[in-house]
């Protein structure tokens, strides 16, 4: 017997704030329908809003029908920060970063009942005044005034707040009255940090359809490294897109991490189930050398979001970069990595090919990284700038590469 919903998402950690009194109510629910929403804030989505649409898909596995919102409204005033306000878009910005997230959440929630909506498509064409009669007048200032975040933000040394994004609470609330009228929708899902916008919602639904809807919020998660959560205001964002985190890189960041937190990061960001993933933790209690954890954890989140076939390309190349000699490699298997690594032009001068493909910053930092032994060629070792006529395989430190093709 598979795990019901309730025990899935309390036993993989998608469980944070919630207006459902009992799980397993989700288990019985007669509306099988939720939303879930996402600012176009960035092109990308990150780690952080993946863990999110895993919850998502979650749902999806145990009979849900998904619909996902790609927030062209709300992502011309954007969701307020704790610290400040957030620069305005261009529509134009607004628009390619929309078109951007919604091919990754589609990418994320391989589904044929997903549904796409834009909350523009509805605020377009609404009245200010007939939304201040509708939904302003259903809400109180003292209620809006002591959300937390207004809280950080008009307190004492706080940034203050205009009023764009002091009534984003109130077009979020919009959107979930909107999809409860429309689709039936009484489910709202979304990280930790949203819980207050979706309760919004679910009091427009009862004050002005005398109906009952609810939200279901995930943790965020929180980078076992240096404690800080995973995404882009952190400043330490994998994003979803290959042109900002490459493939092997976004591989390599779940293969190097530690042991205290795979089992943790596993369950959320994989769709192993718990048999493997019970069965994989034994093995990696027994012989951590092998990490076979992180290998699986690796794999795992790349197929999620990069595809099976790049995910299992990605494992091979790893496995043939640090499994041996670099020395032994022929120059098509080298070509071959150019697929999933920055490249430069043969003829290119060393350093400069360090710069061009990110493995360092500058020049400077290439000649001291070069005189220190940290680069190689094709696994030999290079102490001055060199012009590369041949393919090559460019190495800083442990873990950086790039080629010459």
């Amino acid at each position: 017997m598979g795990m019901k919903l309730s025990e899935e998402l309390l036993w993989r950690g998608f469980h944070a704030e919630t207006s459902i009194k009992e799980p397993a109510d989700l288990d019985t629910r007669p509306s099988k329908k939720f939303y879930f929403g996402a600012d176009p804030s960035a092109d990308s989505l990150t780690i952080g809003n993946l863990a999110a649409l895993m919850m998502c898909a979650c749902f999806v596995r145990h009979g849900y029908q998904p619909y996902l919102l790609a927030g062209g409204a709300t992502g011309q005033i954007g969701d307020p920060k704790e610290n400040g306000e957030r620069d305005l878009k261009s529509l134009d910005e607004v628009e390619h970063n929309k078109s951007c997230i919604a091919k990754q959440m589609q990418q994320v929630i391989r589904t044929d009942d997903l549904v796409m909506v834009d909350n523009y498509d509805w605020f377009k064409n609404i009245n200010y005044l007939s939304f201040l009669r509708e939904v302003g007048k259903s809400f109180s200032m003292t209620q809006l005034l002591d959300r937390q975040f207004v809280q950080n933000r008009i307190g004492e040394g706080g940034s203050g707040i205009s009023y764009a994004e002091f009534s984003y609470t109130l077009i979020q609330g919009y959107d979930f009255l909107h999809l409860y009228r429309t689709y039936g929708i009484d489910l709202q899902l979304c990280g930790a940090d949203q819980f207050g916008n979706c309760t919004t919602g679910i009091h427009l639904i009862k004050r002005l359809e005398n109906a009952t809807a609810d939200a279901w919020s995930t943790p965020l998660v929180i980078d076992p490294v240096t404690g800080r959560k995973f995404g882009k205001s952190e400043g330490n964002a994998i994003w979803l897109d290959a042109k900002k985190t490459s493939i092997f890189d976004f591989y390599q960041f779940w293969l190097n991490q530690p042991d205290e937190s795979v089992e943790y990061l596993i369950k959320i960001y994989t769709l192993l189930d718990k048999e493997n993933i019970d069965q994989l933790m034994l093995e990696q209690k027994e012989h951590p050398e092998r990490r076979a954890a992180q290998k699986a954890l690796a794999l795992g989140a790349t197929e999620v979001v990069h595809g099976k076939d790049n995910a299992l390309a990605i494992a091979n190349l790893t496995e043939r970069l640090f499994g041996g000699s670099l020395t032994d490699l022929a120059e098509d298997e080298i070509a071959e990595f150019g697929a999933f690594l920055a490249c430069s032009k043969k003829g290119v001068m060393l350093f400069d090919a360090l710069v061009e493909t990110g493995l360092t910053s500058s020049k400077s930092e290439a000649r001291k990284l070069a005189a220190a032994g940290a680069i190689t060629i094709n696994g030999e070792k290079v102490t001055a700038d060199t012009q590369i006529n041949q393919v090559a395989l460019l190495k800083r430190g442990k873990n950086k590469f790039s080629v010459v093709k």
